[in-house]
């Protein structure tokens, strides 16, 4: 058993492939056992998270999740704790279970485990059995409101919760859920006093689910256990992206005969600022461009696409200020669409023709999604040998994919794994655990972040960030694993440096501690 962090990168699987793993053990394991070994680690940690626990309540759902909870109880009432198991079976007078399953109760109602029609009043732990990783709280499904109700009263309370598998009412794919859930202030994020104790104990493999979407809010802190199973050498659904796997860039080990240009330029275009712009948004050409000269490119070019903007930023004057035409895309990693609005209509043709690297975000995305032409030149990079990395955030995605943002979000690893697909390219789709994706690569989820990144401007940095990485010569897909797991990373510090005070795009840009 092993607890989840971003130090190491770890395997990720859907469902389809969980349970062929599952059929495989099964089939050559004797009865009974992977459910019995998911129920000792189950009690396992249980007793580890809250070693003196007075009274546990394990609510059993009609699956083969309740028979983990059934073989956990039995397990922690012979190791002398109060256990109190209410099973949905129990109130209907059904006793219907999976064969595992209803082995499991047997076991548990014979060693004298106590059953309940209803939670008990107080208790020190709550263990979440009622869904698996393949059923959802769906409305139609017997007992919904019922496990609704238990689920409402574990999260109301203060107890710690353990989940087995995963939270009941998480799609294990996708992270997409249909329990009710309140999310405190963020503003209070780095104030630990008000988060409640959450884990998820995920079985046999771990589930994409987890660390996208809602999936980080609902699982918590994870642990892992591969139930004694071996796997066979197959390629994963994906990878959570850890610190080994997140790379670094050659600067670090530079010759001391370096110059500037040993690292990269990196050209950023946006910023729209002229005298008939309803809004002026140099701000995130700049964040961008900052970001890319503190996270190592050599040299940084600005071209704000408009007449009112600065020729200089007096925070960062080692910035350059170029007109558009005055660049040289080739030789340049090229940003396009930070703040750019309605101009970058003007210059994304040029970018997608010459650029020989790109990132595209925001308003670059948006000019791509409305006009078939300029996918027909996105699409043909690739051909060419050039590198494309596109950052949308959900509402681009679903613009570039001719879908809904809810259904961005319903699957956030499938439409990440699509667009990258659709337009060839390196795919970064932002948002809670970010996905990497790209053509012919096992895409990534990022385990680094926290709520702090949901600020105005973090997005551009991000992108500067990527284009800095491309400069100092790692490929699309390298680049954007670094860049959003350091990316990622540097909130992860300012919450311990700095607690609960606000991180803003301009210090998540350079690095700045308070």
């Amino acid at each position: 058993m092993q607890k989840i962090s971003s130090d190491f990168s770890q395997p990720l699987y859907r469902v389809a492939t969980t349970r062929q793993i599952e059929r495989r053990a099964a089939a050559v394991l004797p009865p009974h056992t992977l459910m019995q070994r998911a129920g000792l680690a189950v009690a396992r940690l249980a007793l580890a998270l809250v070693p003196n626990a007075g009274r546990i309540w394990i609510a059993c759902g009609p699956g083969n999740n309740g028979g983990d909870g059934f073989e956990a109880a039995l397990h922690l009432h012979q190791w002398g704790k109060e256990v109190v198991v209410t099973w949905t079976g129990l109130a209907a007078g059904k006793d219907q279970l999976p064969p595992d399953a209803h082995a499991a109760r047997q076991r548990a109602l014979t060693a004298g485990v106590p059953m309940a029609a209803e939670p008990p009043e107080s208790f020190d732990l709550c263990i979440d059995a009622l869904l698996g990783m393949g059923a959802t709280l769906d409305p139609a499904r017997p007992n919904t409101a019922q496990m609704q109700r238990w689920l409402d009263l574990m999260q109301a309370s203060d107890a710690p919760l353990l989940s087995v598998d995963v939270p009941s009412g998480l799609d294990a794919d996708s992270g997409f859920t249909r329990r009710k859930f309140a999310i405190k202030s963020i503003a209070s994020y780095a104030d630990k006093t008000w988060i409640r104790p959450t884990f998820t104990l995920s079985l046999l493999t771990l589930k994409a689910g987890l660390f996208t979407a809602s999936g980080k809010d609902f699982a918590g802190e994870v642990w892992f256990d591969q139930l004694g199973v071996e796997f066979p050498a197959s390629v994963p659904d994906a990878w959570l992206l850890g610190s080994d796997r997140a790379g670094q860039p050659a600067k670090m080990q530079a010759a001391q005969a370096s110059h500037k240009g040993s690292f990269g330029d990196v050209a950023v275009i946006g910023g729209q600022s002229t005298a008939t712009s309803a809004t002026h948004m140099t701000g995130a050409a700049l964040l961008a461009a900052r970001a890319a000269l503190h996270a190592g490119a050599g040299r940084v070019f600005v071209a704000l696409l408009g007449t009112d903007g600065p020729r200089v930023d007096a925070q960062q004057p080692e910035l350059m200020f170029r007109a558009p035409e005055a660049l040289d895309l080739k030789k340049q990693v090229v940003v396009c669409g930070c703040g750019g609005g309605e101009a970058v209509k003007a210059v994304i043709a040029r970018v997608l023709s010459s650029a020989t690297r790109a990132v595209l975000d925001a308003d670059a995305l948006n000019a791509i999604a409305t006009d078939p032409q300029l996918q027909t030149q996105l699409k043909a990079r690739h051909g060419r040998g050039y590198s494309t990395v596109l950052t949308p955030h959900p509402l681009e995605a679903a613009r570039l994919g001719g879908m809904t943002a809810a259904a961005v979000q319903a699957d956030r690893l499938a439409t990440a794994e699509q667009l990258a697909q659709r337009f060839q390219c390196v795919v970064v789709l932002k948002g809670s655990g970010t996905v990497i994706a790209g053509p012919g690569q096992t895409s990534m989820i990022n385990s680094s972040g926290n709520a702090l990144l949901a600020t105005a401007g973090t997005g551009d940095v991000l992108t500067g960030m990527i284009a800095a990485c491309l400069a100092r010569g790692m490929n699309d897909f390298e680049a954007a694993c670094c860049a959003v797991f350091t990316h990622g990373h540097r909130a992860e510090i300012w919450a311990i440096d700095c607690p609960g005070q606000t991180l803003t795009a301009s210090a998540l840009a350079t690095c700045e501690t308070c």
